[in-house]
């Protein structure tokens, strides 16, 4: 059953991480897995992220040095995209990454570059 929150959520998720991402996430889920892809929607993308006290662009950034110091190559990964689709640059991704390397070490912070380079080098040559 959809509900208001899912779609607004939904309205967001896709406008920060873009279609094709999201329609992956949504084609995948089954039975089993679309309470978390609903809970996911409503929650975070709907409660969170369309608050207005901080900015996309913001919450971009805070949700990659989270990730990373979380370890959750993954997402962090996805994140980038959405990053870039919110104006961040990949000079602000890398200093991102050289944060997290003096706050999470080093390990963290190279593994966080390399994944961001994964997703900057896909994007800059699609």
């Amino acid at each position: 059953m959809t509900t208001d929150a899912f779609e607004r959520g939904l309205k967001k998720r896709r406008q920060v991480m873009g279609d094709a991402f999201v329609d992956r996430a949504l084609s995948t889920a089954d039975p089993l897995t679309m309470p978390m892809q609903d809970f996911v929607t409503r929650v975070a993308w709907d409660e969170i992220w369309n608050q207005t006290r901080l900015s996309d662009r913001e919450r971009s950034l805070i949700n990659l040095g989270m990730l990373a110091a979380l370890n959750r190559a993954t997402e962090f990964k996805g994140h980038v995209r959405g990053a870039l689709n919110n104006s961040v640059t990949p000079e602000e991704i890398r200093d991102v990454c050289l944060q997290i390397a003096a706050y999470c070490g080093c390990p963290a912070g190279l593994e966080a570059m390399r994944n961001a380079m994964d997703v900057i080098s896909e994007v800059t040559h699609d």
